[in-house]
């Protein structure tokens, strides 16, 4: 069932990218509520353009059943080890401490080259080798497997301080901003946490803020009929704030619990698609001083060492609180979350080790550390 609000005569979508500024959209608001209106005037140009639509409620009539117990049961069994073991990082491991090798310098160096080639980055790579060449010069490793699980600890050290799961409680509703650039995986993150927190009991309502890529409120619809979540979006090329805005009251009104608002993909370059990002936390600060409560960037584990860059510019826009990870199961070298963890010691959320709702996991720095590593030590 759909429940529309009265739609006004606009012009088409392509007139407004062609008159209006970046930041367009904004007057729509003023048909939403006085409220909404004055935030969106102190925080757009003055000479913003109308939205294209008016607020829409997509409410699931009949929700598709979530995944069956049968799949989540299987997904379960899947290990971290079976998951990161087809990494580059995890693969170059293997392969080194699999011929039983020489403990020298030779086999150290060939551990910084794929510690270096696995997405680590070359200063923490060099630290963390040249750490254990000192001792190994002590004699402090019987064998290479003694440095293994010298390696295994100094891993799980750099990585235990942000493993720190997020907590929604505090707040009601807990707002998610989601953002990201392009193809990470946003919508489907946001799918897959709206089943999670579903899973928990709480009441959860979605925010359709990708305006900008045609598939994007579709897609957020589906994942929304497939857990029974309601979904408030307008139309494409409206402004983000203002749905996010109109989402935020809505929860309010309704004893909502969780809150995640989706935001259109955008490169860490594009100045003016980043100061939106600004945009819409400054106007949500209108309702809510404190929101958003959860700035969550999702990150591609195939991206590399550019992550860090797409981190540093996101978080001085609009002050990332946290970090999910995906595509980790794939061609992903898995070493740039001991990078990212180096240089932000931002928390690590989530990370995606696959497909289904369930394979979105908590994070969690020895599960993940001895999934990249060879079974030698023992740990599963």
């Amino acid at each position: 069932m759909l429940k529309f609000w009265k739609k006004k005569p606009t012009d088409t979508a392509e007139e407004q990218r062609q008159d209006a500024p970046a930041t367009a959209a904004d007057a729509a608001a003023q048909d939403l509520s006085p409220t909404l209106g004055e935030a969106l005037a102190e925080a757009a140009p003055p000479e913003a353009a109308p939205a294209a639509d008016e607020a829409v409620e997509y409410l699931p009539e009949q929700a598709t059943p979530a995944p069956v117990a049968a799949e989540a049961a299987a997904a379960g069994k899947r290990s971290w080890r079976e998951r990161l073991s087809g990494s580059g990082f995890a693969r170059g491991l293997s392969t080194l401490f699999s011929r039983n090798p020489k403990l020298d310098d030779d086999l150290l160096d060939q551990l910084e080259t794929t510690l270096i080639t696995g997405d680590v980055g070359v200063e923490a790579s060099t630290q963390l080798v040249e750490s254990l060449r000192k001792r190994m010069h002590k004699r402090e490793f019987a064998d290479a497997n003694a440095l293994l699980a010298a390696l295994r600890k100094a891993l799980v050290d750099q990585l235990t301080p942000v493993q720190q799961p997020l907590d929604v409680s505090g707040r009601k509703p807990f707002l998610i901003l989601t953002v990201g650039i392009n193809g990470v995986g946003k919508t489907t993150t946001i799918g897959k946490l709206a089943r999670r927190f579903r899973d928990e009991r709480r009441n959860v309502m979605l925010a359709a803020g990708d305006t900008f890529r045609a598939a994007a409120v579709e897609q957020l619809k589906t994942w929304g009929a497939r857990n029974d979540v309601p979904v408030i979006s307008q139309g494409q090329d409206a402004d983000s704030a203002s749905v996010i805005f109109d989402a935020l009251q809505a929860a309010r009104s309704r004893d909502v619990d969780v809150l995640i608002a989706d935001t259109a993909g955008r490169l860490h370059t594009q100045g003016g698609l980043m100061d939106e990002l600004g945009k819409i936390a400054r106007v949500l600060k209108k309702i809510d001083a404190e929101a958003p409560h959860e700035v969550l960037m999702v990150i591609d584990g195939t991206t590399g060492q550019n992550a860090v860059s797409q981190v540093r510019q996101f978080r001085q826009i609009v002050g990332v609180t946290g970090l999910v990870v995906t595509k980790l199961d794939g061609t992903a070298k898995g070493g740039v979350v001991f990078a990212l963890a180096r240089e932000f010691g931002l928390p690590i959320r989530f990370i995606g080790l696959g497909e289904t709702a369930t394979d979105l996991r908590v994070f969690d720095a020895q599960a993940f550390v001895d999934g990249l590593l060879p079974a030698a030590l023992g740990h599963a």
